[in-house]
């Protein structure tokens, strides 16, 4: 429950609602975070590589979207999160 509370306290505007664009690529880049260091371990887990392939969709595909819909937002969340930006955006 920690990394919950740890996210929560990052997200942009203190809003814990798990519907808004910006949790949900906390969220997510959380997960790839978590998915990434188990495959450093096993390299040959194939499953876990599909599901990281989907997770980096999805978050990209929320990045679009946010990118769209709310620049100043997506510039926040792209600097707090330490991620690259899309390309062309």
């Amino acid at each position: 429950m920690d990394k919950y509370k740890y996210i929560d306290a990052q997200l942009v505007g203190g809003n814990r609602d798990t519907g808004f664009t910006a949790s949900q690529i906390y969220y997510l880049t959380h997960q790839i975070l978590k998915l990434t260091s188990h495959l450093e371990l096993h390299s040959k887990d194939y499953s876990s590589q599909r599901g990281l392939r989907k997770l980096l969709g999805k978050r990209r595909r929320l990045l679009i979207y946010l990118s769209d819909e709310n620049t100043a937002l997506y510039t926040k969340v792209i600097k707090n999160l330490g991620i690259r930006g899309l390309k062309g955006r």
